[in-house]
């Protein structure tokens, strides 16, 4: 089974005055052992799904599976184990990951002193490690940069060995380059331990950095970006002299494709730019014709396959 599976997913916040759709019949499915980036506006839904995987809280109807556990079902005594043994947060505040007056290992040693874990110094020390912070140990929080405390953070998510790891906005307050060696240690624990990884972001740069992103739009996911290694790279690995070469390095090219996403009524959200593009941003009908194998989309004025 998926190590996430969203079906028909709906979120209703309500208020005195009105309801507020977070989610509207999102669909997601996440295998094991992928590492997916969520993007999307303010307000798009991607914090509420974050949540909602995370246990935090729950659907309004639809489906929601995450470790084969059906999140809607879990009593009060099966979602604080799920909280603490099967996932693990990286939030953007690192005032929710780290606490103050305690170095970064008495911070990463805490979830397992909380799950009377045995040999949590040790285990601390090679977290730590595992995220190039040896030589960080015993410093404070004022002590560390922000991209430190990200990783300390990431080393605490790591502690109970969760399947699943969950980041919101883990680079929103780093630099690019800070940014880029976080992203870096991402793909790396996905690669080496094969931890589940999804990042919740806005900041699209991040699009290049992970092999899957899930875009959200209103509540549904509106298209996919798959990125496949180049036709180069792939004759690169069948011996040396083959692929292409810059510096003595082979080059790394990635072709990137973007998916729509099809909803089981047939439905599809173009993406905002699209609608910019072709003039039909506020128009409440469009013209849909198949022409040679192509859906061709026309807005009146402007139109293209």
């Amino acid at each position: 089974m998926p190590m996430i599976e969203c079906d028909n997913l709906v979120k209703i916040y309500k208020t005195p005055e009105s309801e507020v759709f977070a989610l509207q019949g999102l669909d997601l499915a996440v295998e094991r052992g992928e590492m997916l980036a969520v993007i999307g506006n303010s307000g798009s839904g991607k914090s509420t799904l974050l949540n909602m995987l995370g246990g935090l809280d729950v659907p309004t109807a639809g489906k929601l599976i995450v470790d084969e556990r059906d999140m809607t079902r879990l009593n009060q005594k099966e979602l604080i184990m799920y909280k603490r043994l099967s996932v693990g947060f990286v939030w953007q505040n690192n005032s929710r990951n780290l606490v103050p007056y305690l170095t970064a290992v008495e911070n990463v040693e805490l979830p397992m002193t909380i799950l009377h874990r045995r040999g949590r110094r040790e285990r601390a020390h090679e977290l730590l490690d595992m995220v190039g912070l040896t030589h960080r140990r015993r410093s404070k929080l004022h002590q560390l940069s922000g991209g430190e405390q990200q990783r300390v953070a990431i080393a605490i998510a790591l502690a109970a060995n969760p399947p699943l790891l969950l980041a919101d906005e883990p680079t929103g307050n780093v630099d690019s380059k800070t940014s880029d060696s976080i992203m870096e240690l991402f793909r790396r624990l996905n690669r080496e331990t094969g931890v589940t990884i999804v990042i919740v972001t806005h900041d699209m740069r991040l699009r290049k950095q992970v092999n899957r992103v899930v875009s959200i739009r209103d509540g549904r996911v509106s298209s996919e970006f798959l990125y496949t290694r180049s036709y180069l790279e792939s004759i690169g690995e069948l011996g040396e002299g083959f692929g292409h070469e810059h510096d003595g390095e082979q080059e790394e090219e990635t072709e990137q494709k973007e998916w729509l996403a099809v909803d089981r009524h047939g439905r599809v959200t173009l993406p905002g730019d699209y609608m910019e593009r072709l003039g039909l941003v506020g128009r409440t009908r469009i013209e849909a014709s198949i022409e040679e194998g192509f859906i061709r989309i026309s807005g009146g004025e402007h139109d293209a396959k």
